[in-house]
């Protein structure tokens, strides 16, 4: 199986002067459940700094407070909940109704596995005709439920992103199984699924099976709790700006890890954390060339 490697960064998505909110893309965030409210915060601000003109993260219902409180500037919608404080089967409906609204959907950050959140990731996974994102538990989730009920079913552009635990769960063999030969796994199952697929770690591969990218930014500081729901929010803030698929996961990847070595040269890498992430997504924009037009 020969694929060409791919070096070149893609260029920034436009930021035209004549332009609303809605130029730039709505974004749903699907995330969190009891005592993982973080993780809806981090990938909705993500989302925000990525660029996406209008985020709304949804979250189990008790859990509203909290997120809304965590950002001022992105919206929020609480739905029901089971006894352990994850989205139930009663939430399924409304955040596919949310969904049908959006430009691009992400789901997983924090949402636990349950059987509400299995409903909820098969069916957005099989009907949903949006862009869609699964990270986390969403992936875990979908790992869960019997492979011919979702595989290959792809009706829009999907993207994974899953850590080599997670793609080992989705593969169905062990994590030094994945680690053994990352790239080939990698390229062949996003090939297979008609998905591109982000498998995260050291040298992050990025692939639609046609093309691979080994992301070259990043560092030691970014393996800490958070960091991959903030780039779940900025691969959604990305798409939403109408990248490709394959350019918005490879941007993403450089752009995060690009936010990580600047912040672990003024904060050290231990000393850095995933809410530092954000921020320094600023600084790097700016070093890749965004301008305040």
């Amino acid at each position: 199986m020969t694929i060409p490697y791919i070096t070149t960064i893609p260029a920034l998505p436009p930021r035209p002067e004549n332009s609303h909110k809605g130029t730039f893309g709505r974004v749903l965030i699907i995330a969190g459940s009891r005592g993982m409210s973080g993780a809806a915060c981090l990938a909705g601000l993500a989302a925000l700094r990525g660029g996406a003109g209008l985020v709304t993260v949804a979250v189990p219902e008790s859990l509203l407070p909290i997120v809304a409180a965590g950002e001022h500037s992105y919206l929020t919608a609480g739905l029901p909940e089971d006894a352990d404080g994850r989205f139930s089967n009663l939430a399924v409906d409304g955040l596919l109704e949310l969904a049908g609204k959006a430009d691009v959907v992400a789901c997983g950050p924090g949402c636990g596995v349950s059987d509400g959140v299995r409903q909820m990731v098969q069916r957005l996974y099989t009907t949903l005709e949006r862009p869609l994102i699964l990270d986390a538990d969403g992936l875990n989730a979908l790992a869960a439920v019997p492979r011919e009920d979702w595989l290959p079913r792809v009706i829009s552009p999907r993207i994974l992103t899953p850590h080599p635990g997670e793609f080992a769960r989705l593969l169905g063999c062990d994590n030094a199984d994945v680690q053994r030969d990352r790239e080939l796994l990698a390229a062949r199952f996003a090939s297979e699924q008609g998905i591109v697929l982000l498998l995260k770690g050291h040298a992050t591969v990025i692939t639609d099976g046609k093309r691979i990218a080994i992301n070259t930014t990043g560092n030691s500081g970014m393996a800490t709790g958070g960091t991959g729901d903030v780039l779940t929010g900025l691969t959604a803030a990305l798409l939403a700006q109408q990248m490709t698929p394959f350019e918005a996961a490879q941007l993403a990847a450089h752009l995060h890890g690009l936010a990580g070595d600047l912040a672990a040269t003024e904060l050290t890498a231990p000393g850095m954390i995933a809410s530092d992430l954000p921020a320094y997504l600023c600084k790097a924009w700016k070093q890749m060339g965004a301008t305040a037009g």
